[in-house]
C-alpha cells in the first residue's frame, strides 16, 4: 500500500531533507554555540561529569557539537558527521545517564534519557544511510 499523496509531496519537497537534518542536529549546534559563548561553564560541565582535564574535553565537545552538524547540514561526509555525533551521544549517555548506578526517581529519569539518546544515535545511522543512498543515486 502506498503512502498518501500529501506524504509523497512532503517527502519529495527538496527542503525536507535539509529540515530533517537540521531538526536532528539542532540541539548539538545550540549546545556547541552555548558552550563556546560560556567557556568557563563548558569547562565546569566537563569537571562535573568527571572528565579530566576538563578544558580539553570541553574543547573536544565543542568541536564535535559544531563540526558534526556542519558536515551533516552541508551534505558532505555525512557519514563522518553522523558518526562523530552518534559516538559522542552514546558516550555522553553512558557518562551523564548511568542509570545502572542510581536508585528511585533519579534512576527512572536517567533510564529514559539514556534510551532517548540511544534512539538519537540510531537517527544518526539513518541519516548516514539516507545520504549514502542519495549519493549512490546521484541525488547528492
Amino acid at each position: 500500500m502506498r503512502e498518501p499523496r500529501f506524504v509523497d509531496a512532503v517527502l519529495d519537497w527538496p527542503p525536507t531533507w535539509f529540515v530533517a537534518r537540521l531538526l536532528l542536529v539542532g540541539a548539538y549546534l545550540v549546545g556547541g554555540l552555548a558552550k563556546l559563548a560560556d567557556w568557563p561553564g563548558a569547562v565546569a560541565e566537563q569537571a562535573h561529569f568527571g572528565m579530566h582535564p576538563p578544558a580539553l574535553w570541553a574543547g573536544i565537545t565543542i568541536a564535535v557539537e559544531l563540526l558534526g552538524p556542519a558536515l551533516i547540514l552541508a551534505g558532505r561526509l555525512v557519514w563522518l558527521g553522523a558518526g562523530m555525533l552518534g559516538v559522542f551521544t552514546v558516550l555522553a549517555a553512558c557518562t551523564a545517564n548511568a542509570f545502572w548506578t542510581m536508585q528511585g526517581a533519579e534512576r527512572f529519569a536517567a533510564t529514559n534519557a539514556f534510551f532517548e539518546h540511544l534512539g538519537l544515535a540510531g537517527g544518526f545511522v539513518l541519516a548516514a544511510l539516507v545520504a549514502e543512498h542519495a549519493r549512490r543515486e546521484g541525488r547528492m
